[in-house]
Parts: C-alpha cells; sequence; structure tokens
C-alpha cells in the first residue's frame, strides 16, 4: 500500500533541504579556504620569494665587489694588434636591468623599522609576486627622471598595506650595488586611474614638481581590495651616500 502523499511530500522536502545544507557548507568551506589561501599562503610565498630575491641579489653584489678589491693584474705583453673597444656601457638614466631580476632594496621607515623589499625590474604579475616592481623605461635609482615602483597593496605579503599613512617629509630609501639614495616625500598620496600613465613620465603629472630633477613614484592599487583606481605618491631624491659610507641616519639597521 502507497504512502499518503503528504509523507511523501516530507521525505521530499527533507532530501532538498538536507542537498542545500550540504551543499552550501561545501560552499562556506571552499570559501573560507580560498579567504585563508589569499590572506595567507600568498603571503607566505612572497616572502619566501622575497627573502630569496635579496639573498641573491646581496650575493652578486659581494661577488661583484671581491674582484674589485684584488690588485690589479700584470699588464700583458705588448702586442701589434689594435686593442679591443670596451663594451657600451648604459647612460645613468637608462634603466638596463634584466627583466624579473632584482636590483635594489628599499625601506620606508614609516612602514616599520623591519620593513624593507627586493625592487625588481618590470611590473608583470609574476615580477610582483616577488617584490615590489621598476617601470621599465624610468629611471634609475638616483639619476635623473623619475623612478618608479610599482607593489601589491594587498595579497602577496600586503608590501603597500599602509601606504595611505605615507605623509609629506617621510624617507623612502633605496639602496643599491654602489650606493644609499634618500628620497623624501611630498604631498599627500593622490588617487588617480590606471589610465592616468603621465604620473611616472620624467616630470610626472599631477605632481608638485614642475621642472625637471631627480624623483621618485610609488603606485598601489585603490580601494585596498580592488584595483578600479591607484594611489600615487610622489618624493624627490634630498641624500646620496655611497655604499661604503654606510647607512643614513634615522634607518635601523
Amino acid at each position: 500500500m502507497p504512502p499518503p502523499r503528504p509523507a511523501r511530500r516530507d521525505a521530499v522536502l527533507r532530501l532538498v533541504v538536507r542537498t542545500f545544507s550540504e551543499v552550501c557548507l561545501t560552499a562556506g568551506t571552499l570559501i573560507v579556504l580560498f579567504v585563508a589561501y589569499v590572506l595567507l599562503w600568498t603571503g607566505v610565498k612572497a616572502d619566501r620569494a622575497m627573502d630569496g630575491e635579496m639573498a641573491r641579489m646581496r650575493d652578486r653584489w659581494a661577488s661583484a665587489a671581491a674582484p674589485a678589491a684584488a690588485p690589479p693584474p700584470a699588464p700583458p705583453p705588448a702586442s701589434s694588434a689594435a686593442p679591443r673597444p670596451a663594451p657600451p656601457q648604459p647612460a645613468a638614466d637608462e634603466p638596463g636591468y634584466p627583466p624579473g631580476r632584482a636590483f635594489a632594496e628599499m625601506y620606508i621607515p614609516r612602514f616599520g623599522p623591519d620593513w624593507n623589499k627586493p625592487v625588481l625590474e618590470g611590473t608583470g604579475t609574476d615580477v610582483l609576486k616577488k617584490g615590489l616592481g621598476h617601470y621599465a623605461g624610468t629611471a634609475r635609482p638616483g639619476a635623473t627622471g623619475n623612478f618608479s615602483v610599482a607593489g601589491h597593496r594587498r595579497t602577496y605579503g600586503d608590501p603597500f598595506k599602509d601606504f595611505p599613512e605615507l605623509r609629506p617629509g617621510d624617507a623612502v630609501i633605496l639602496k643599491d650595488a654602489a650606493a644609499w639614495y634618500t628620497y623624501t616625500v611630498r604631498g599627500e598620496p593622490l588617487r588617480t586611474l590606471p589610465t592616468e600613465v603621465g604620473v611616472v613620465e620624467p616630470v610626472p603629472r599631477r605632481s608638485p614638481f614642475t621642472a625637471p630633477g631627480r624623483y621618485l613614484t610609488l603606485t598601489t592599487c585603490d580601494p585596498e581590495w580592488g584595483h578600479s583606481h591607484r594611489l600615487v605618491v610622489w618624493a624627490e631624491l634630498t641624500q646620496t651616500r655611497t655604499a661604503a659610507q654606510g647607512r643614513p641616519e634615522g634607518l635601523p639597521s
């Protein structure tokens, strides 16, 4: 004898409710795992990648400095052959860095005494997972022009998480194999559209600067978890010290 229709409807309803609950539970678990991946695991991977880039860069600096400290070799015997010309060197304002390779490190005391990140050539997605990215074609650190750098605000180590905290007078310090460069922030962070590429021109548009000089531009995404806009801050070079002179005053060791 078949069960009454109300009982059959109740069984179907319970099945639907149970299935829906299981789907919601599974979806919620996946969302939690994804958030954990975005907030935690990408940061762990980025920190490891940045540490690796810094270590390799410092090893290259040490290797390049070691031969310079050795006594020069004896001159070769005289030869009638014409000397080979030296390879051309890039001009001071031309980047000339291998794509994706770290060439400098950045310190921003406003972000904390332990904040320092590698700066790599290029601003591609893979590059920004390993540190800050130098806009190809912009100036070298300390050179005339506009040394321009991009970084994630959130995910992949959150390097520019505290970007809105930058204030006029804050120091942004760069170090490469040869020297330390201290830039001083001029003006508050400015919100722009991603299409406003003039902010990284040699004399950056909408900046406090109106004539050629030695400038720095930092950019990151805005809002904090979006990318519809950009935050931009500008600075100008105020001090240069050779690597032998050591860290600038006020920078923790």
